[in-house]
């Protein structure tokens, strides 16, 4: 199972953090992790070098985590854009991925 926990404080998104696999293929062949990937992937890559919010951004053993060092509107409407886009996701793939709302990370 992919499980992707959004971070907040008040109301407001702080980071996010995506981990497992969907077990729905063979790796590099499944197309639900394809598509979480491909998506975390742009949401760090337009805060970062389109929208130039600083963030801190590790990777480990099929785990990426991101947390805004600053925010901002643009970060706020990217990361609830993600969100949406991984519901949406989940409607079709409930078994599969998991998303969290919660946590507190203050950058």
């Amino acid at each position: 199972m992919i499980t992707v926990r959004f971070q907040r404080d008040g109301g407001r998104y702080t980071g996010y953090s995506v981990s497992g696999h969907a077990g729905l293929a063979r790796a590099g062949q499944d197309i639900l992790c394809a598509a979480v990937s491909s998506a975390a992937y742009m949401t760090v890559n337009t805060l970062t070098e389109i929208c130039r919010v600083p963030c801190a951004v590790s990777q480990a053993d099929g785990k990426m985590t991101v947390l805004l060092q600053s925010d901002s509107g643009s970060a706020q409407d990217l990361l609830q854009g993600f969100a949406l886009h991984l519901r949406e996701l989940s409607r079709e793939y409930p078994k599969q991925l998991k998303i969290i709302y919660g946590g507190n990370h203050h950058a």
